[in-house]
């Protein structure tokens, strides 16, 4: 970051407010004619890994006729050296799929969700001709801006994002990586889809609940709680309970008088991001309590739509408190998902994207 932060100072650059990224986007794109919602005619690449067809597909569907490109449907990623095997031939399906559909009905927009571990700059460079905005996401660029290095390429962002002609982040301090590497990029957080992520009318029988992975400082702190008499739940990959379907885990939001959350990254010290629980809890109608940090105030009121904590002492406080006070747990509860209803839905974060770019009357 340090880097950075450096060349950001040094080549004298800025970050580009929505209004100077609309202008730019609507010199670069004047033959643009804007349409009605539900007019929009989408290509969206991107593989579904666990969430992607939850979110992703049913908000960009609201905006017209999409086709999905998935690489995973037509190619077997068992191989653990499928870089080696088979992407050359992934890249070169892809340019013939977008040429494909560009000849038979040409898309007004193309969204990605990639990374330098799987496109190639030649096929961004093939798909950049057909002259329509192309937009990339990316999620937690703290830690995968660059990610691993293989064959002198970065697997994350870093060296694919100046083809796209907007990269949205959900990491705002990745923000000047994005400038110095000669990038258009847009700070919009993560999000939730309220027909899955919704409150079910059940009993709240469970004090506390996790729903995540097993990994960095985690368990020490359901063990610290533990033993301070906390009764809580924990379900994930590598937790005795195991995984749960999409469905139970929005049930275990609603059976939970609390939901915690973490929002460090693994191996960083005191590094923070958004999460998609962030948005996806709230949205839920959950009762939501995690680690502060400062982005979590650009999406929430702390305090009054969600509750944050710092250490295991404040965090042992505040479950006490809530456990012991419902009304006050409620009235959180039910301010958090209004919020998220109204400002953190993934149909409203595409539909801000296409109004800048010019697609949207």
């Amino acid at each position: 970051m340090e880097h950075y932060t450096q060349k950001f100072n040094e080549l004298c650059l800025s970050i580009p407010d929505e209004q100077e990224i609309k202008r730019l986007l609507q010199n670069k794109f004047p033959q643009i004619a804007a349409k009605s919602k539900g007019e929009l005619n989408i290509i969206a690449i991107y593989h579904h890994y666990n969430w992607e067809n939850y979110s992703l597909k049913p908000a960009l569907e609201k905006f017209g006729q999409l086709r999905h490109y998935d690489w995973f449907d037509k190619f077997n990623h068992q191989d653990k050296l499928w870089h080696k095997s088979i992407k050359t031939k992934m890249n070169l399906a892809l340019i013939d799929q977008v040429n494909a559909w560009m000849s038979d009905s040409p898309a007004d927009v193309i969204f990605t969700y990639l990374s330098g571990e799987l496109i190639e700059p030649e096929t961004l460079e093939a798909i950049r001709k057909h002259g329509v905005p192309l937009i990339n996401l990316a999620l937690n660029d703290k830690e995968h801006f660059v990610s691993k290095i293989k064959n002198g390429r970065a697997w994350g962002t870093r060296d694919i994002c100046h083809y796209f002609d907007l990269c949205w982040t959900s990491t705002e301090d990745a923000l000047i990586k994005y400038c110095v590497e000669g990038a258009l990029p847009l700070y919009l957080p993560e999000a939730a889809n309220p027909e899955i992520h919704k409150p079910y009318n059940v009993e709240k029988s469970i004090d506390v609940s996790f729903v995540g992975q097993c990994y960095g400082n985690r368990a020490e702190v359901i063990y610290q709680l533990q033993e301070n008499g906390i009764n809580i739940e924990t379900y994930g990959l590598g937790w005795p309970r195991g995984p749960l379907s999409t469905e139970e885990m929005v049930r275990m939001y609603s059976k939970s008088k609390i939901n915690l959350g973490f929002g460090g990254i693994a191996g960083h010290k005191d590094t923070f991001c958004l999460k998609g629980r962030d948005f996806e809890i709230p949205m839920s109608g959950g009762l939501y309590l995690t680690e502060g940090h400062s982005e979590l105030a650009v999406a929430f009121s702390l305090g009054e739509e969600i509750i944050t904590y710092s250490g295991i002492e404040d965090l042992v406080n505040k479950i006490q408190y809530y456990l012991n006070n419902p009304a006050m747990a409620e009235e959180v509860r039910k301010k958090g998902y209004k919020r998220a209803l109204r400002d953190h839905t993934w149909e409203g974060r595409f539909e801000k994207i296409f109004r800048l770019i010019g697609l949207l009357s």
